[in-house]
């Protein structure tokens, strides 16, 4: 009984205007403006400037947030986190796997004209439960095409860079010292800092799944994906977005019920109008009470005797 209670308590936590307050939340359209800022600006610098470690260093970043969020509905960032480039031909990098045939999370290309790209993730949380499912899908073309330049000559310039420090990475995204994010404390930081780079605030990346679900479920919501597939991708169900995800879930819901039962009283008011009997208050003269009936051409009924000792009786 108390684990049923507990389901329908609200879960204390903060809503997203205590996050924004405290510099821990951006909502949906100010994440993806400010990402994609961050995508022109690397594509414009990489044509301006040419292959540097800095203009290559600028387009992994943009290509990191893409994936992150704006293009795809956000992706679990252990997906992420150990998503194997095209270049890749070594055997599954995941710790559990016994698949021999398996060949992990992975980007491939499909095609390069026209430009093609998918990502496979045959390791995510949900695995297990959903029978092995894996979940696959065709990268968005604007986001293919800045993944398949970042992949190009960039990405490799990066990995001469860090041939200094460690072996190359076979993991498309790589931190400052050309090391897979393995560890995901260290994406978050990686991340928090440069979101504040981007005149954004030190928000946990992990929360992009809670943006994302927050405008999907608002009132205002505006045209996009169906919340069943996005959630797929993000590699759980809608139920969960109600349960940990959305964090307006409760207070909305309360609100719409509150709102809804001003037509409800309209209704009742509206009905108890077209269906009231015509009432009648009489006093009879004997007692104090009152006493209804449907018309006056009614004999009213004491509610007591007529005797004195009743009246006595009654008076005490």
């Amino acid at each position: 009984m108390h684990m049923q209670v507990a389901d329908q308590l609200p879960r204390p936590s903060k809503d997203p205007k205590g996050l924004a307050d405290i510099g821990k939340w951006m909502c949906a359209a100010d994440l993806v403006h400010t990402i994609h800022g961050a995508e022109q600006q690397s594509q414009a610098q990489m044509q301006q400037q040419g292959v540097t470690v800095e203009t290559s260093r600028d387009m992994h970043d943009a290509a990191l947030a893409a994936m992150i969020f704006s293009h795809l509905p956000p992706v679990r960032l252990s997906c992420i986190r150990s998503l194997v480039g095209p270049a890749y031909l070594g055997p599954c990098l995941h710790p559990d796997c016994k698949e021999p045939s398996c060949e992990g999370n992975r980007l491939s290309i499909m095609s390069e004209s026209p430009l093609l790209m998918r990502i496979s993730l045959p390791h995510h949380k949900k695995a297990r439960k959903w029978g092995k499912a894996v979940i696959e899908f065709d990268v968005p073309s604007d986001l293919a095409q800045l993944l398949h330049t970042y992949l190009g000559a960039p990405r490799k310039a990066l990995l001469e860079h860090h041939l200094l420090i460690g072996d190359a990475c076979p993991y498309v995204f790589m931190d400052m010292h050309g090391r897979g994010f393995v560890a995901a404390a260290v994406l978050t930081l990686y991340w928090q800092k440069w979101l504040v780079s981007r005149g954004g605030v030190p928000m946990n990346p992990s929360m992009c799944r809670q943006v994302f679900v927050d405008e999907r479920q608002s009132d205002s919501a505006t045209a996009g994906p169906s919340n069943q597939g996005a959630a797929m991708v993000m590699g759980h169900s809608v139920k969960q977005w109600d349960k940990w995800y959305d964090m307006q879930y409760h207070p909305r819901l309360a609100q719409n019920a509150v709102d809804g039962m001003q037509s409800w009283r309209a209704a009742m008011l509206q009905s108890h109008t077209l269906a009231a009997p015509d009432l009648t208050l009489s006093t009879a003269l004997h007692c104090g009470h009152v006493l209804v009936s449907d018309s006056e051409e009614s004999q009213y009924q004491s509610c007591c005797s007529d005797s004195d000792s009743d009246i006595d009786i009654e008076l005490d």
